[in-house]
């Protein structure tokens, strides 16, 4: 702990903003992200979109599995929930966007209330399972249920429109997808410091102790799979609405792995670490996208040997970190802060 920073309450212990130093760098940090539009072009741009979504849909699975202890291997099915009902409510009923987005995060919350009855008699691998089965009833819904959703053909959607511009293009679109981010993250913030957020976490820690001290497991489990699936849902709806499409195809059962790879590896129990997994997942096979294209012009032979191990290159990078890093980079970013706030006395 640094000389004078101790704090006399608990208000101020969980405080967001410890410092005046914390303030100053996130208001860097955002002055940053407003002025990223401005410089980056349009490929820049579209893959921040995609962190934007996948970070508000990590939020969400970090808040049912790293906060409240329940493992969901269905997660992308509460965000085709979303996607599908925003597209059919904007398509088929007229809906603007902007009321067709909560209603598709409500619809996902309600579907993840049913899926999060099993929680009250399953946990651990068992509940993996029924979440799992989820993921696979949903997929055959967006397939087999064409009157609704089109089956494989897919449902195009119009550009969201506010005032007098339409967001049809990747810098428009980008302002949305931020200030739905630092809504989503904010609240998350908020949510864990609160008494259900407290609650999420004994939960997660010892569900038997926690109901005996009156934690009611019924509520704040299904409390947990309502807000991780309107989180998804959310993002699902903002997906589909910047892709302009929504077919079975977006939302297959490897997504619901890459959304419990955010988690894990950005640190389960963190929102920061949400933030870190969802950055770190979209990056990466960017990342490697460009590297295997600049083999490819160097050296023909290697780049030609490179592209079709790309997805073991990732996969690999992931089960290297995780092996030195088990902890997620939250862990790591809070070992460099600590290092710095105590340096040059860090002992």
């Amino acid at each position: 702990m640094r000389c004078g920073d101790f704090k006399e309450s608990y208000i101020k212990d969980e405080g967001i903003f410890q410092s005046i130093f914390v303030k100053f760098w996130l208001g860097l940090f955002i002055l940053f992200l407003l002025i990223l539009p401005l410089v980056a072009d349009a490929y820049v741009l579209y893959v921040a979109n995609l962190i934007g979504f996948a970070i508000i849909g990590a939020v969400g699975l970090n808040i049912l599995t790293g906060f409240t202890g329940q493992i969901s291997l269905g997660h992308a099915a509460f965000v085709g929930v979303g996607g599908y009902t925003a597209a059919i409510l904007i398509t088929r009923f007229d809906f603007s966007f902007w009321l067709a987005l909560p209603c598709a995060g409500f619809v996902a919350a309600g579907a993840g209330l049913i899926i999060g009855i099993p929680s009250l008699r399953v946990k651990g691998l068992y509940l993996c399972m029924a979440t799992l089965a989820a993921q696979f009833i949903f997929e055959f819904i967006f397939i087999h249920w064409e009157s609704m959703t089109h089956g494989i053909r897919g449902i195009n959607i119009p550009a969201p429109t506010l005032g007098g511009f339409t967001l049809d293009t990747e810098k428009r679109f980008y302002f949305l997808t931020l200030v739905m981010v630092v809504i989503a993250v904010t609240f998350a913030r908020n949510l864990i410091r609160s008494k259900v957020g407290r609650a999420f976490v004994a939960i997660r820690d010892r569900d038997l102790a926690a109901e005996i001290m009156g934690i009611s497991l019924f509520r704040y489990k299904l409390t947990a799979f309502a807000i991780s699936s309107f989180y998804a849902g959310v993002a699902g709806a903002l997906w589909v609405s910047f892709m302009r499409i929504v077919t079975p195809e977006h939302f297959p059962f490897h997504l619901s792995i890459q959304y419990l790879a955010m988690v894990i590896v950005g640190g389960m129990g963190s929102v920061l670490g949400s933030i870190f997994g969802a950055v770190f997942m979209i990056l990466t096979p960017e990342a490697l996208n460009v590297l295997s294209a600049a083999l490819s012009k160097m050296l023909p032979a290697i780049g030609q040997l490179f592209i079709p191990m790309k997805a073991v290159v990732f996969g690999a990078l992931i089960v290297f970190f995780l092996i030195f890093e088990p902890l997620g980079l939250a862990e790591i970013w809070r070992r460099i802060k600590t290092f710095f706030l105590l340096w040059p006395f860090s002992y």
